[in-house]
């Protein structure tokens, strides 16, 4: 039986579109592979690694009829990247090994047995499906996932918190030394829930999703997993258990000392200071003054940097301490032209925001330096 016959470029990108989470190394061997599910002239790909699931279904032509089997998914990718994207491709199937031919190339590969690939369970409570443009949730992870814990023992910081309430749709993501809030409108007003994305998740979802598609990705969430509909994708996660810090609580308020200047030179002043920062601590140091932002940087080598901003400021006179990567990850992750600072002194965190934009706020922890 023909699995399917099609281009190498189709074949290739719906097989990419699930493979994000295969690891080449399981101790289940099967989770290596993908199933491939076909269905009259539809074929149903889906991978899993018992926590996350991905499944697309595409038209890849082939004998009508209903067949299922799974194969080597990395491999697979492998060959269909040796051909040209043109190509008519064919998996044909012929006891229990595939035939992948194209051109004038044929590769003989082994299958295991479809009842034997482990499916993700899904939840049979989830709440009510809400959705949003997949450009704008795009935009909001970016806003966000830098700002996520990596490995903590704090295993609910590994992630990114989403709450939807209302018609709004917040993300928020923390490694306890800095803060990142987004949100976005949602069209329809949903109860309020709570879920805490994985780290894994986070990452996969920033790599399917499209920043220049308006189609809609629609979410649903249940106690322990979380739902996403897009563009044929159907994409099932388990979810981090735990309580996430207060995040209001983090935000502060009435900061009286306030900078606006733009967001180019500031990243650019503190990507030249970061190059004198040590390795270890990668500390900076801000002068505050009316008129003037200065930033400066040593290391253990008795070298120093320092760089000066002309801003619009006639606030208190602040000299505080940041870790750069921080404030460069910001920034480097915010699109808009300005940048707004609040500073209370030199010991409290620092508020950075975006000038009449309420959707997005990020605050940094001081280091003494």
């Amino acid at each position: 039986m023909i699995v399917f016959k099609s281009t190498q470029d189709k074949v290739l990108a719906a097989l990419q579109s699930v493979s994000g989470i295969v690891e080449r190394r399981h101790t289940l061997p099967i989770l290596a592979n993908v199933l491939v599910r076909k269905t009259g002239g539809q074929v149903q790909l889906t991978t899993s690694d018992l926590e996350i699931q991905i499944r697309t279904t595409v038209e890849l032509g082939g004998d009508e009829g209903s067949f299922a089997t799974t194969v080597g998914a990395r491999k697979l990718i492998d060959i269909l990247r040796t051909m040209p994207a043109d190509q008519s491709v064919s998996l044909e199937s012929s006891a229990a090994k595939l035939i992948l031919k194209g051109g004038k190339s044929k590769f003989t590969m082994q299958s295991l047995p479809a009842e034997d690939f482990p499916l993700v369970q899904e939840s049979a409570n989830f709440g009510p499906a809400f959705s949003v443009p997949q450009k704008a949730l795009k935009g909001l992870l970016a806003q966000v996932s830098f700002a996520m814990a990596v490995h903590d023992i704090r295993y609910y910081l590994n992630g990114i918190l989403f709450v939807a309430e209302g018609n709004k749709l917040s993300l928020v993501a923390t490694d306890g030394h800095r803060l990142a809030f987004a949100s976005a409108t949602l069209d329809v007003e949903v109860p309020k829930q709570e879920v805490i994305l994985p780290r894994k998740t986070v990452l996969e979802l920033q790599r399917l999703l499209s920043d220049k598609d308006d189609s809609a990705i629609e979410m649903q969430f249940a106690g322990n997993q979380a739902k996403f509909t897009f563009g044929g994708m159907e994409f099932v996660t388990k979810l981090v258990e735990g309580k996430f810090p207060d995040y209001n609580r983090v935000i502060p308020r009435n900061h009286h000392n306030i900078i606006v200047l733009g967001r180019v030179p500031l990243l650019a002043s503190l990507q030249r200071t970061a190059i004198m920062t040590s390795e270890k601590f990668k500390g900076v140091r801000l002068n505050v003054e009316p008129g003037s932002l200065r930033v400066a940087s040593n290391n253990a080598e008795q070298e120093e940097a320092v760089d000066e901003l002309d801003i619009d400021y006639g606030g208190d006179a602040i000299e505080i301490g940041f870790n750069v990567t921080y404030l460069i990850d910001a920034l480097q992750n915010m699109s808009q032209d300005m940048v707004r600072i609040e500073l209370s002194d030199g010991n409290s965190s620092a508020l950075l925001t975006i000038p009449d934009n309420e959707h997005f706020k990020y605050v940094v922890m001081p280091m003494r330096i």
